[in-house]
């Protein structure tokens, strides 16, 4: 094992050389201890097995086309930083409720920051937010990876006391590329091989291997936990935990897909130094302002 800067060992090494074997995750996945919140005791139960859970009707039509219509106005604006384009595309707007006042209500509405707060058991703050599209009959997809070993080591991301909040924007169908998930699989931390470059983070998960688990891993872990499909209309949720399995498939659909990500991390894992050693990646991308969401 590594040591942090903390100088303990680290429970969760990764990017190594070699075929590092698969870790049991060690902490829990729902930390709150019957506090009061907006999610049912069976959903938050069926949160903690699976790795995720799904809050459908959460944004009202309405609210859809205000924030689709804000989303539009920061991809064209040639000004908005943290664009990553594919193919002269936008794919993914980073640090969305920075750039925009009415993400930055969003991630403090209590429909939203009440469901964070109830999942980790206590304050949260944003450690990533985006805005991801995935562009009709051309959309690339994401392949499998889990978002905390990423956190961990380009981030400093102790453990995985992190949920993330899919948005949907538009109809999440079974063929218009939807998020593939690893039911249970979160309960397993999967260490990836090799090095980091530098900026690692500006490359599109397609095409690189970094950070990406074997077929070996993914082939385990999907003969012991299946794979289901986030499948819903515009303004359901899906949230998940951060270590979960997931990935999508491409678009070659007419149908676009498009979402808001919302990152929310524990106050109580706050970041360090990244345990890949790398130098941290820039803040609209990794958070280090730990500030607790109010109202």
């Amino acid at each position: 094992m590594t040591l942090t800067d903390t100088g303990t060992a680290d429970p969760y090494p990764t990017r190594m050389s070699g075929d590092p074997e698969l870790l049991e995750r060690i902490e829990p996945t729902v930390w709150t201890t019957g506090a009061a919140g907006p999610i049912d005791p069976a959903t938050l139960a069926a949160h903690d097995h699976r790795g995720y859970s799904i809050h459908h009707d959460l944004l009202s039509p309405l609210e859809v086309q205000a924030y689709c219509q804000e989303l539009d106005r920061l991809a064209t604006d040639a000004s908005t930083a943290g664009v990553i384009t594919e193919d002269g595309e936008v794919r993914t707007i980073f640090g969305v409720h920075r750039l925009s006042p009415l993400v930055a209500e969003l991630v403090r509405d209590p429909r939203i920051l009440d469901r964070a707060r109830q999942i980790l058991g206590s304050e949260v703050y944003v450690h990533q937010s985006r805005a991801t599209y995935l562009a009709a009959f051309e959309g690339r997809g994401h392949y499998w990876h889990s978002d905390f070993e990423t956190w961990h080591a380009e981030d400093g991301m102790p453990v995985p006391r992190a949920v993330s909040m899919s948005i949907a924007l538009t109809d999440h169908h079974p063929f218009n590329g939807g998020l593939m998930m690893m039911p249970g699989s979160h309960r397993m931390f999967v260490p990836c091989a090799g090095g980091t470059p530098p900026e690692h983070y500006r490359t599109p998960l397609a095409d690189n291997e970094i950070g990406v688990p074997s077929t070996e891993h993914l082939t385990s872990l999907a003969s012991a936990y299946g794979i289901e499909q986030f499948t819903a209309p515009a303004g359901s949720a899906l949230m998940f935990d951060a270590n979960l399995m997931h990935g999508s498939g491409n678009n070659i659909t007419p149908f676009p897909r498009s979402h808001i990500y919302l990152v929310f991390n524990s106050v109580e894992n706050t970041l360090v130094k990244p345990y890949a050693g790398t130098p941290p990646r820039p803040a609209h991308v990794a958070a280090r302002d730990f500030t607790p969401l109010t109202r």
